[in-house]
């Protein structure tokens, strides 16, 4: 490996973080918020890892990293400006820094904590419920008073989200229509629809929400494999204008640099420490794993935050 230049760090890789959003940077470039993987370049996404070595003033050999330049490799070189420390010291594991501390937990934080307007009593619906994002938006929501349905993809998720707290939760694969679904837990309506998943899920959500609802629009996992022939074209839009209902998009990286990222790390670290706050992570072991650990999420064949160990402490 090439000596360090200045304000570089080798890392050797310790985790590595599988997110939907990959997918759509496996595809050519549509001129979106992330950029398309290099054909025949390692691809990247968020991690934790050790430096072994360091010509930066801010980081020294042995310090625990995290970033979202992660290099699907067992160690590499990267910017000083692309890391930042984690405590070592927390007690709380490496692998959790990608989860219930990580880039998921805190889009969940931002999503339904400063972005929905969310009031005590109200109606969520949160879809993959037992997912990275959506364990997260069930806590977050019961311990602020709202009613939590939820959402999840077998029988063994749906008991998940049951222990999290959720008043409500169904197998949207097995409920039959999902629009009475939702509509039998929810008979006065949604107020607030948390949504990872898009297609068919937010046709039906639309049809039950509430005057003054608002979306939180996060995700949409069951359309990332969509072909323009496949693509799930919503069909109840108009309920938007009908129902005053406000759809809320967000670029979580814009959030890392405000007072909000500190609130997150503050609340959900405390309240993990004294497991006030469960998260699942759904561990997957060596890197030669890594690229299928990926595809399954896309099949639903994660159980929690997907991560890929790729070495130890």
């Amino acid at each position: 490996m090439n000596s360090l230049k200045p304000n570089q760090v080798l890392v050797r890789t310790l985790y590595l973080s599988c997110d939907p959003y990959s997918r759509m940077r496996l595809s050519e470039s549509q001129g979106g918020f992330v950029a398309s993987f290099v054909p025949g370049e390692p691809i990247d996404s968020f991690g934790v890892g050790i430096v072994e070595a360091s010509t930066s003033t801010k980081f020294s050999e042995g310090d625990l990293v995290t970033g979202g330049s992660f290099l699907w490799e067992t160690r590499f070189i990267l910017s000083e400006n692309d890391i930042t420390k984690v405590p070592s010291d927390t007690g709380i594991s490496p692998a959790n820094y990608l989860g219930v501390l990580g880039m998921p937990s805190f889009t969940a934080y931002v999503g339904f904590v400063s972005i929905c307007h969310h009031k005590a009593g109200e109606t969520i619906l949160v879809s993959a419920a037992s997912g990275a994002v959506g364990q997260m938006v069930v806590q977050l929501a019961k311990a602020r008073g709202l009613r939590v349905i939820g959402a999840a993809g077998s029988d063994d998720k749906v008991e998940f989200v049951k222990g999290l707290g959720a008043d409500d939760v169904f197998n949207y694969k097995t409920c039959g229509s999902l629009q009475e679904t939702v509509k039998k837990a929810a008979p006065q309506g949604i107020d607030i629809y948390f949504d990872n998943v898009g297609g068919e899920f937010l046709d039906a959500a639309l049809e039950n929400m509430r005057m003054n609802g608002r979306i939180v629009a996060c995700g949409k996992v069951s359309q990332y494999n969509a072909t323009p022939e496949t693509v799930y074209h919503t069909k109840n839009m108009d309920i938007v204008d009908i129902n005053n209902i406000t759809i809320y998009d967000f670029f979580i990286l814009d959030h890392y640099s405000r007072p909000v990222y500190k609130a997150f790390i503050d609340e959900v670290s405390a309240s993990f420490k004294k497991g006030d706050i469960q998260y699942k992570l759904d561990e997957i072991v060596g890197l030669e794993n890594a690229p299928q650990a990926l595809l399954d999420l896309f099949e639903g064949k994660n159980f929690g935050k997907r991560v890929v160990k790729v070495s130890d402490l």
